[in-house]
């Protein structure tokens, strides 16, 4: 079994589950070592345990500016290098924003914008230094197609879309590259504000893929030569038409 990302270190957010988990897998499969970054200390103990030696679990609250601005620090001493960091944690809310609480809206915002940013500014130094690296963003299809029923989640990814195709051509000089990956409607818990009647109807009909199927692009992401850069991957169950 080839193993491409070999003697590489990998930093994953939102780890403990969902996409991050499956990312994580994904790439202690591929040779490198990984460290999972959560705010949920058991999940994460969890997590690590299951996966096994290579997986290293680092307890944070991206929301604190700064425990965020100070995680580079803790991630070389966990895993002695860096050189993927893969801004995956985010939250979702969607329905009418006539209907929708702003509290919410803030804390989703945070997350997905604001926190995301400054995590990526945190590891940034030891990349550039080094001429080398990958930051990929977990985005969405909604970062592409406005969605109408979830306006602010759809603001936060078109969002998160103008900060990798900016920052991909200021980094791109320093060896470090920087791209998203856009899915469609994944099975994590980000859909546990869906009304359970569109949720049953969606896991009926095949609109909903898993998050193995977002690591496999995550991989062929990182894999790619050095003179190539996979700005982003769109991934999309066929059901979906958009």
């Amino acid at each position: 079994m080839t193993q491409p990302l070999s003697g590489r270190v990998a930093a994953i957010t939102g780890a403990a589950s969902g996409i991050g988990l499956a990312c994580a897998r994904t790439l202690l499969g591929a040779g490198a070592k990984v460290v999972l970054i959560d705010h949920d200390a058991a999940r994460l103990a969890q997590a690590c345990d299951d996966l096994g030696e290579g997986a290293l679990a680092l307890q944070l609250d991206l929301l604190d500016p700064k425990q965020n601005s100070a995680m580079l620090e803790r991630i070389l001493a966990l895993a002695g290098g860096l050189d993927i960091f893969h801004a995956n944690a985010g939250a979702y809310v969607g329905g009418n924003v006539a209907e929708g609480d702003p509290d919410a809206w803030d804390r989703m915002l945070n997350l997905n914008i604001n926190a995301a940013f400054r995590s990526v500014h945190a590891v940034l130094p030891h990349l550039v230094a080094q001429k080398s690296g990958d930051i990929l963003f977990t985005s969405s299809i909604a970062g592409i197609v406005p969605v109408a029923w979830e306006p602010i989640y759809t603001a936060s990814k078109f969002a998160v879309q103008a900060f990798v195709h900016t920052t991909r051509r200021q980094l791109s000089p320093h060896g470090v590259r920087v791209g998203a990956v856009a899915p469609g409607p994944v099975v994590t818990a980000l859909l546990d504000d869906w009304p359970q009647a569109k949720l049953d109807d969606a896991l009926a009909n095949g609109s909903l893929m898993q998050p193995q199927e977002v690591a496999d692009c995550v991989l062929f992401m990182l894999t790619r030569p050095r003179n190539v850069t996979v700005r982003d991957i769109v991934i999309l169950p066929n059901s979906v038409d958009l």
